[in-house]
Formats: structure tokens, C-alpha cells, sequence
């Protein structure tokens, strides 16, 4: 299938402000691309752009005092097939991991392990380890978070999540990954676009999405807490150990988002016309 994805975002800044901007389509996906995905900039600036140490581009800039907008808006190639079930894939030994997957069983910013292991052991010490567990942590996380773009906050943490219990997609993902390190899988977080494609079409405004995966069976899975289904149309932006590595704007001083439009949409064959 063919998917139509971007975005124009703009904020207000009181004074020059230097931003890392993480907007790109990931690199694994470049591949699938059917036209460039390129940060428009206006005014036009210049960007440095780099890799960073989870394999995410990162962009540069230096925003002028005033409106920045930034846009893009691109067109990728996607198989269809919903995430990946794999119901035997296996838990490994913390000794048997791959070392650069160590540090995603470790916490982080928004993901406090150690103020969360004790529920984690009680709540799921029991359950059979690998897929039967992430998908219990799913489970637990989908029927214990009440979700509210009213109840969005760039602070709140997967503690927070948990004792509230309400948040959005970003906290759905934090916490279920803090429970996933907690029980010793590790788990690592996802931005991207996720439209609304094989489901009913959702009323509110379309928003990048945050999710999660796990390693298991010697591979990572994709696992969504907040849909928590298997979906189709995932096009990955970034990932990292919690929402700090993935910020699609991480600024310098002060600025005010001004202005938020995100598409998502599969793009169908026209009808042909009747003769």
C-alpha cells in the first residue's frame, strides 16, 4: 500500500533559539520511500544534520525571534501486514544478550524502574516469561490508563501514569516499558506516524503516535499499549530509551507551540471513470 504522511508545526520564539529537531523518517525506512521526506523550514534556515547514537537523524537549527514553521509532506511505500504475533518467541538471559541491548533494560527519564519493580514482580512475577508476559504488561497497561489528550503533560512519567492513572500514547508507552525492564525484558521506545488505516477513522485530530518494542527470540517486536492490536501503517520516526531521546523538538530557551497539523493517510486507487 501507499501512504501519504507529514506534518506543519510552528512555534513562536522570543528570541533566537537553538533546536535539535527529530522529524525524519527513521533510516530503516528510507528504503520505502516513494519521494523525499524533507524538512521544509520558514523562514529558510540552515540545518546541520547528524546520526545519532540510536540511529535517529537529528536536525540542527538555530530558529529566528518570531514564527518558525517547519512542514513536510511525503509518500511511502508499506507491505500492509499488521504487527508481527509471535507467541512462542522466548525471554533471553540477562547474560545472553546482545551488550548493546543491555541499556534498554536500565532506567531512564521517564521510565523509573526502581520506583516501579516491586508492583512489576507483584503484579506479573508469575506469569509464564517472553511473549505471554509483554503481552500481560500490555494488557494490564491498556485496562489501567484512561486516555485524554486533555491529560497530556510534557513532565509525567511512567510513575505518573501509574498512579494517576491517565495520560496519552507517549504515557501508555512509558510505563509499559518501565514494567517490561522491571521484569528483565528489555524494551525500547517509538515515535512515528500511525494513521488510521484498517480501523474505524478516529474523529480527533490525527497526532504522531508513541509505542514500544521488545527484544525477544533474538529480534524486536512491536507492542502498542495503547491500541493494543496489531496495526498497519507504522512509519518509524525515532526510538530511544524514553521520549528525552526522541523529542521532535527539543529547544534551547523559550518557544511556544503556535500552531500542530499531522496527516496520516493511505492513498487509494481513484475509481475509473464510467465511459
Amino acid at each position: 500500500m501507499k501512504i501519504r504522511a507529514g506534518y506543519e508545526i510552528s512555534y513562536d520564539c522570543p528570541q533566537p533559539t537553538p533546536m535539535i529537531l527529530q522529524l525524519s523518517v527513521h533510516p530503516s525506512r528510507l528504503a520505502d520511500l516513494l519521494n523525499p521526506d524533507r524538512i521544509q523550514l520558514d523562514p529558510p534556515l540552515p540545518a546541520s544534520t547528524y546520526t545519532d547514537s540510536f540511529d535517529n537523524y537529528c536536525h540542527v537549527i538555530r530558529a529566528p525571534a518570531g514564527r518558525l514553521t517547519m512542514s513536510t509532506n511525503f509518500e511511502v511505500h508499506d507491505d500492509g501486514k499488521p504487527d508481527a504475533i509471535a507467541p512462542r518467541a522466548k525471554q533471553h538471559a540477562l547474560e545472553n544478550l546482545p551488550v548493546d541491548v543491555l541499556m534498554f533494560l536500565l532506567g531512564s527519564r521517564y521510565c523509573e524502574t526502581d520506583r516501579l519493580m516491586n508492583i512489576a514482580w507483584s503484579l506479573f512475577g508469575k506469569v509464564p516469561k517472553g511473549w505471554p508476559l509483554v503481552t500481560a504488561i500490555c494488557d494490564y497497561v491498556h485496562q489501567h490508563i484512561a486516555f485524554g489528550y486533555q491529560h497530556a503533560s510534557p513532565t509525567k512519567t511512567a510513575w505518573d501514569a501509574y498512579t494517576e492513572p491517565r495520560g496519552v500514547c507517549r504515557d501508555f508507552a512509558h510505563l509499559a516499558v518501565a514494567l517490561c525492564r522491571c521484569m528483565n525484558v528489555p524494551a525500547r521506545y517509538c515515535t512515528g506516524y500511525l494513521g488510521d488505516i484498517g480501523v474505524p477513522p478516529d474523529d480527533t485530530p490525527m497526532d504522531f503516535s508513541a509505542w514500544f518494542e521488545v527484544y525477544l527470540g533474538k529480534r524486536w517486536y512491536t507492542f502498542d499499549a495503547r491500541h493494543n492490536k496489531p496495526r498497519i501503517g507504522r512509519i518509524l520516526m525515532a526510538r530511544g530509551r524514553d521520549a528525552t531521546d526522541v523529542a521532535i523538538v527539543t529547544s534551547f530557551g523559550p518557544c511556544t507551540l503556535a500552531g500542530f497539523k499531522v496527516i496520516t493517510d493511505e492513498v487509494t486507487s481513484a475509481a475509473p471513470a464510467n465511459t
